[in-house]
């Protein structure tokens, strides 16, 4: 009997179905941070230092910030459900799993309801709105705290994981990437609350925390990526 294309394809020890979600994780991080970064400093009166990414979705070209929430939150979702199977073998709960699956569900929050304005942009705007303009703003903070939260305690799961999986070098990694993460976000949320010596520079904080956390996914989910693949390698030299 001959083996069908698909059954070929394993044999040959490609990605699992699984590894091809992982894979989103890979793609999203680099996608968002690149993209904020290129809108940030091709848009008019837009300052990357003073003013946060989800201001780059208000405005005539803010549908790019939106749809660049959207994609990558999606892909952050995919990558949520592989993480599942491809924990599965090392043992442990899905609690790292379902905490990715809120960050990236918060991304999509964040992209679907739009942000109010803040930090005078867009320009002729006040600094700060003594209250929600929207109820479609109060949701995309509301979503983006769980998501940032989210992001922030699942680093420090995976830490202790990385302890009991003996991969000491990964959990050094994670728990440094939690600290830096959680720091940098507390640093931009005072400053878009307009505190004293942060104003000018909360936008820049809170692209070091989302850069950090990005990085540290897209890692993450390659380093997952490879095991599988290598495992899957070795069960097809192995048939």
């Amino acid at each position: 009997m001959q083996p069908t294309p698909t059954q070929g394809m394993s044999r040959r020890g490609d990605p699992t179905r699984a590894g091809y979600l992982l894979a989103c994780g890979v793609i999203a991080g680099p996608l968002f941070v690149v993209t904020c970064i290129v809108a940030g400093a091709t848009r008019a009166d837009y300052d990357p230092l003073r003013h946060p990414v989800s201001s780059l979705a208000l405005g005539d070209l803010g549908w790019i910030q939106v749809v660049n929430f959207i994609v990558t939150g999606a892909l952050g979702l995919a990558f949520a459900f592989g993480l599942g199977p491809a924990l599965r073998p090392l043992g442990g709960s899905p609690s790292g799993a379902l905490l990715v699956g809120a960050w990236a569900t918060g991304l999509l929050g964040a992209g679907i309801f739009v942000t109010d304005p803040v930090s005078g942009y867009p320009s002729g705007t006040p600094e700060r709105l003594a209250h929600y303009g929207s109820t479609h703003a109060a949701l995309h903070d509301g979503l983006s705290l769980i998501a940032f939260l989210a992001l922030a305690v699942a680093c420090f799961v995976f830490a202790r994981r990385f302890v009991g999986w003996g991969k000491r070098a990964w959990a050094i990694y994670s728990a440094l990437t939690g600290i830096a993460f959680v720091a940098t976000f507390a640093l931009s949320s005072l400053g878009f609350d307009q505190t004293e010596g942060l104003v000018g520079m909360a936008g820049l904080f809170q692209l070091a925390a989302i850069t950090v956390g990005w990085c540290w996914l897209s890692l993450l989910a390659l380093h997952l990526l490879q095991r599988d693949v290598r495992q899957h390698r070795a069960e097809a030299q192995g048939q």
